[in-house]
């Protein structure tokens, strides 16, 4: 059981970047995928989650807008496109896989978003 997060990096303010969330090892369109931050210094919070048929996104109040979930169940992948990116964007960005029904959690080893000119 494994997810695996890429596209991280240094970007400047008002520049794109897209984060991809690979799974294997359990059955990808059976659960809710949703990313998650932490920045230093602070908690970790939910920016966009998407239920596991592909509908229902739903974004935190920071991000509305700006960014992107989706998901392709055949490519075992879920993405997130972030635009107008801010420097209060900057955190480590964590990819988190759940189904409530048989109390099924997993989490990503993380990826780094630096906001910077």
């Amino acid at each position: 059981v494994q997810l695996v997060e890429s596209g991280g990096g240094l970007v400047q303010p008002g520049g794109s970047l897209r984060l991809s969330c690979e799974v294997s090892g359990f059955t990808i369109s059976l659960c809710a995928m949703n990313w998650y931050r932490q920045a230093p210094g602070k908690e970790r919070e939910l920016v966009a989650g998407i239920t596991n048929y592909g509908d229902m996104p739903n974004y935190a109040d920071s991000v509305k807008g700006r960014f992107t979930i989706s998901r392709d169940n055949a490519k075992k992948t879920v993405y997130l496109q972030m635009n107008s990116l801010k420097p209060e964007d900057t955190a480590v960005y964590y990819c988190n896989a759940r189904r409530r029904a048989v109390n099924f959690e997993v989490w990503g080893q993380g990826t780094l978003v630096t906001v910077s000119s």
